[in-house]
């Protein structure tokens, strides 16, 4: 057996108590999703890819509040707004220089997720935070359970 079946059982189960979770909790299940999405896109395995992800998506909510913000400041300016999202996505590219900020998708993940929930940093940002959770967990019990598989299809042999 290859290690997809276990990773998307253990993801399909994990996603279900997401949803469950989400709706419990009263946070947006799209932005943990997103977190989520991550988690899975991050090419730094362990917990140093975990905490360049939750940086990175972190990073990216508090980008969106000062486009957002900023863009408040010159109401009926809308060449100020797109001049502010232009200097900001930049900034967001150029902090990839430290080490923890150097998922670059990651940063416009939370930024993208801030904006779709109309700037509501207060439920995206857990929602997000608890999605990269549910990301690692599902990753990890999913490569757990196929090492357990391969271990026992090779003892049955």
């Amino acid at each position: 057996m290859n290690r997809l079946f276990p990773l998307a059982l253990t993801t399909g189960l994990l996603s279900a108590l997401w949803g469950w979770a989400a709706v419990s909790f009263g946070l947006p299940g799209w932005a943990g999703f997103l977190g989520c999405t991550a988690w899975f896109a991050c090419p730094k395995p362990g917990l140093p890819g975990f905490f360049t992800t939750l940086c990175t998506l972190l990073s990216g909510v508090a980008w969106a509040q000062v486009i957002i913000q900023g863009g408040a400041l010159v109401p009926h300016a809308e060449l100020f707004g797109y001049a502010m999202t232009g200097i900001v996505a930049f900034l967001m590219c150029m902090q990839a220089r430290h080490m923890l900020l150097s998922f670059v998708p990651g940063t416009f993940i939370g930024a993208c997720a801030t904006f779709a929930a109309q700037g509501e940093w207060k439920s995206v940002a857990p929602a997000l935070l608890l999605g990269l959770l549910f990301g690692f967990a599902m990753k990890s019990s999913g490569n757990w359970l196929a090492a357990r598989l391969a271990a026992k299809s090779t003892q049955a042999v």
